[in-house]
Order: structure tokens, then C-alpha cells, then sequence
């Protein structure tokens, strides 16, 4: 499977356009071959890695232990086509890509939560609008106009001489593994990545993703022992959503969010729970069924019940401040 046309073509032209300036003639249709060559190699690695895994023959390529190691999961969509088709387009789908990074880090612990407010750039109005705009799409946008805002970043109107002392771990390597395969043959490809960075073997271990059911699926099949943690931008879109639709107005939307982001960063989503279960009493039931239009999917009923069950469904991984 591959890109649409206009895509690859202009990634093959911008490839051979590089290789030239190295100095190489070379075309673009030598560009796509070799290109296309190099991509059966690696998955045939790939392959090949999982299955010396699964018969505990997979040996690590690194020396050194890792301290600290986390895994990130998250899925998103491509376009793709049929391949070995003439040209064109054909039997155009829209997929889902699973893509998993792994890395390690280095950093300290803490006797408590070293960031106990959430970050700035979380009570921004227009960096939150704009990041849940484009993690949600039009469910999340909101009318610039309604909403308090902020013509400058909090760090630069703090200034650098202000700026707080860093405390978050700093990454050292990532590496990614991505495919289009199902959750059943992905959970492994990752294993076998993890197993020769020997992250199994590292004393502080997390797994980060969101609320979708395969990523936690994966985490109990091949990454059980590492802290569960639910990525909090998917949290802060449904807090988000979950205040407009309760709001009467922008501006007391803007101030619920704020309120509600403070609990669950600070790990007291249950108590923004127990005020949705109370929202959702006042509003009802959503109507059953999927929603069939846009304005189906924006209706409060259907937001709140739609936080309520993420927020319950991931509590346990919620646990920011440990």
C-alpha cells in the first residue's frame, strides 16, 4: 500500500532532488525503486526479529541498562491505495497507523509532585484551542472572539530570567516502530524493540497512551509491569469539550475547563466525575445509537457522557502527580 500520487510523487521528487546535489545521477523512477527495495528489507527485519523474539532468540544491540524508559502509542490515519495497480488511484482507504516510540530517559524523583499546577501552556487559551482543534477537529473549536486570550506565550511574557528550573526528564534516544498491521501483530513488533533496547531489564518503566482499548490490550499482553499512564492531551480535550457543553458562554466554559484541568492533573478526577454524573443528570440521557451528523456528535448530552466514560474507563491510569 502507498500514499496517493500526488504525495509519493513529491516525496520521490524531492528524494532524487537531494541525491543529485550529493553529486549522483540518478532518476526519479531509481529513486521509487530502491526506495520500494529498502522497505521490503526492513519489514523483512522486522519480521524476522519478532519471530526470534517469540522463540526468546532475539539478542539486545545494546550494552547499557536504561534507567528510566518509557513507550508512547498512538494511532492515527493515512490515505492509502492499492499497489501494483495501474496508474492512478485505486480502491482508495482510509487506514488506521499505529506508531510506537521508545525511549529512554534521564532524570530525578521526587518526595512530591515537582509541577503540582498544571503548565501554562495547558490555561493558554489560544494554544488550547488550537491544540484541541487539531487533536478533535471542529468539535473543539471554539469562536476566538468569545473565549479570554493571550497574545503572547506564558513563558515569554514571564521572561527567560523568570523561567522556572527544569524538572522533567531529558530524553536521551527514541526510537519508533510504525505499521498498519492489527493491535495482535503490532503488540509484538513493539516487544521486540523493547527487548533489545533491554527496557524490560530498566528499574523505572512507564507506558503512555490513550484511552483506546487495543493500546491497553498491548500494555497487558507485552508491557504489563510498566506504569500505566493515559496521555493527558486526550484528557484535556474531553475536559475541554465536557465545559463548553455545560457552559452557558464562552468565558464560564473557559472557567470550568480551567477548574476541571487543575483536578485531573492533580489526580482527582473522580471528583470532576462525580460533577459530570451531576451534569448528566440535569441534561439526560444522550440518545442511543451513533451519531449520524456533526451535530449529533457536539450535543451535550452526548459530550458529557462521552468524558464520563473516558474519565472512568482510565482513572486508575490517571495518577499524574506519582
Amino acid at each position: 500500500l502507498q500514499q496517493d500520487d500526488a504525495g509519493a510523487d513529491t516525496l520521490f521528487r524531492d528524494a532524487t532532488d537531494a541525491v543529485r546535489m550529493a553529486g549522483i545521477d540518478i532518476s526519479e523512477s531509481q529513486v521509487r525503486r530502491l526506495a520500494h527495495e529498502v522497505g521490503r528489507e526492513l519489514i523483512d527485519e522486522r519480521d524476522r526479529k519478532v519471530i526470534e523474539h517469540r522463540r526468546r532468540q532475539l539478542a539486545a544491540r545494546v550494552v547499557v541498562i536504561p534507567d528510566v524508559v518509557a513507550v508512547e502509542l498512538d494511532g492515527g490515519r493515512i490515505r492509502t491505495r492499492a499497489a501494483d495497480s495501474a496508474p492512478g488511484v485505486h480502491d482508495a482507504q482510509n487506514k488506521e497507523d499505529k506508531i510506537a516510540a521508545l525511549v529512554t530517559l534521564s532524570g530525578s524523583t521526587f518526595a512530591t509532585d515537582p509541577q503540582p499546577e498544571p503548565p501554562e501552556s495547558f490555561q493558554c487559551p489560544r494554544r488550547v484551542r488550537r491544540l484541541v482543534t487539531q487533536m478533535k477537529g471542529q468539535a473543539g473549536e471554539a469562536n476566538p472572539q468569545e473565549i479570554p486570550d493571550e497574545s503572547a506565550d506564558p513563558q515569554t511574557k514571564r521572561g527567560e530570567a523568570h523561567a522556572p528550573k527544569r524538572w522533567s526528564p531529558v530524553r536521551l534516544v527514541r526510537t519508533c516502530v510504525a505499521s498498519l498491521e492489527a493491535s495482535s501483530s503490532f503488540g509484538p513488533m513493539m516487544a521486540a524493540e523493547a527487548h533489545e533496547r533491554r527496557f524490560y531489564e530498566a528499574p523505572r518503566r512507564a507506558f503512555v497512551a490513550d484511552g483506546m482499548a487495543y493500546n491497553w490490550s498491548i500494555h497487558e499482553g507485552y508491557f504489563g509491569d510498566f506504569e500505566p499512564i493515559v496521555d493527558f492531551l486526550h484528557v484535556l480535550c474531553y475536559v475541554y469539550a465536557s465545559a463548553r457543553a455545560v457552559s452557558v458562554d464562552e468565558p464560564s466554559a473557559w472557567t470550568q475547563y480551567l477548574v476541571w484541568l487543575r483536578a485531573c492533573w492533580q489526580g482527582r478526577a473522580g471528583e470532576v466525575l462525580s460533577e459530570l454524573d451531576q451534569w448528566q443528570t440535569r441534561l439526560g440521557e444522550p440518545p442511543q445509537g451513533e451519531a449520524k451528523s456533526t451535530e449529533d456528535r457536539h450535543e451535550p448530552r452526548r459530550l458529557v457522557s462521552e468524558a464520563r466514560s473516558y474519565l472512568r474507563n482510565n482513572q486508575k491510569r490517571m495518577d499524574y502527580p506519582r
